[in-house]
């Protein structure tokens, strides 16, 4: 160290001017994700929104905080990081779906050893989109630069999201009921689970780059892995508000076996047939090539199914038209039975 030159943050490795950069070129993009509920403009220490909620009976906040896992080195691989924003909104909309509730705000979490400027824009970029898309605020956020915390061209990226949903329709698992129909919805790939052992397979197995091609998934192996979390919000919110729904499960980390007994009372399972729907070429694929198991596959992986509804058989046809009006399609995978509490592939 140079006893003459005087030490400053910079030096220690945090630009701050860099960061408020970052933000401030983002500040018309959160803007543009406001809701007639957020009080005030960005900068403030905390955003605010007004809870009025005309026409709920009990209306109850619901919050979840998620993040992107290792789907954020594939991104990192590739260059290309707005999907990984998409995807963490459209994750929690769906986590806080399941339980009934429509999407307030949303609050991202960004870290880095370094910011760059570009990556934080990309994010940022996508984050911006999808909360748009589902009518959620970017009410906040923070953009943290930690020298020696990551490896270099390493981020960290994480939300936390905030619903409401009027107690009288809140899906908690308790109208599930012996001979509920599961209906699967198609996910868009891997969504954000699984990807430890898919880039195992890929980058370390087998050896290719996001760049290449593969014949089997008629596409590159980037494209193939940054698919967009899908939001299954618009088609299935309208079952929801009409009651036709019992519960909703996630598929997500644990795949069938640890997300669908999340839902389910004592005294009753779920029975899935796998072989109901058509697996994705790229679920074919990381099976025969990296020799997984069926069920490691179904535990690990959405296998092509990303969220399932529950459904009283007399509703069913109602709901099959409301998703097919709404270009949604679904595929019957299973019932519920009596037994003990768990998942049974059939």
């Amino acid at each position: 160290m140079d006893p003459e030159r005087p030490l400053t943050y910079a030096a220690a490795g945090v630009d701050i001017d860099a960061k408020m950069g970052a933000v401030a070129r983002a500040r018309d993009l959160i803007r543009g994700t406001f809701t007639p509920g957020v009080v005030g403009d960005v900068g403030g220490f905390g955003g605010l929104f007004r809870a009025d909620f005309p026409g709920m009976e009990e209306p109850l906040l619901v919050a979840s905080t998620d993040g992107v896992g290792t789907k954020l080195r594939v991104a990192t691989a590739a260059g290309v990081h707005d999907t990984v924003g998409r995807d963490l909104v459209n994750h929690c909309v769906d986590d806080i779906l399941v339980q009934g509730a429509r999407p307030l705000f949303f609050l991202d979490y960004f870290a880095a050893g370094r910011i760059d400027r570009e990556v934080v824009g990309q994010v940022l970029s996508g984050v911006a989109a999808a909360c748009r898309e589902n009518g959620c605020a970017l009410l906040g956020g923070e953009t943290a630069e930690m020298p020696g915390l990551y490896a270099p061209g390493d981020y960290d990226l994480a939300g936390t999201i905030v619903g409401v949903v009027d107690r009288p329709k809140l899906l908690d698992g308790s109208r599930v009921g012996e001979g509920d129909l599961l209906l699967g919805l198609p996910s868009s790939g891997l969504h954000t689970n699984g990807y430890s052992l898919a880039r195992r397979l890929f980058f370390e197995e087998l050896g290719l780059r996001p760049s290449d091609t593969v014949p089997e998934l008629g596409t590159t192996v980037g494209e193939a892995l940054l698919a967009v979390h899908r939001s299954y919000l618009r088609p299935v919110l309208p079952l929801v508000e009409e009651g036709l729904l019992t519960a909703m499960a996630h598929v997500t980390g644990g795949g069938f076996p640890d997300n669908l007994p999340r839902v389910l009372p004592e005294g009753l399972r779920a029975v899935v047939r796998p072989s109901a729907w058509s697996w994705p070429a790229l679920f074919r694929f990381i099976e025969e090539r990296g020799r997984v198991a069926r069920e490691e596959m179904l535990r690990v992986f959405n296998c092509g199914i990303g969220m399932v509804l529950f459904v009283r058989p007399a509703d069913a046809a109602r709901v099959v038209a409301g998703l097919s009006g709404s270009g949604e399609p679904a595929v019957e995978i299973g019932r519920v039975e009596a037994g003990a509490r768990s998942v049974v592939f059939a």
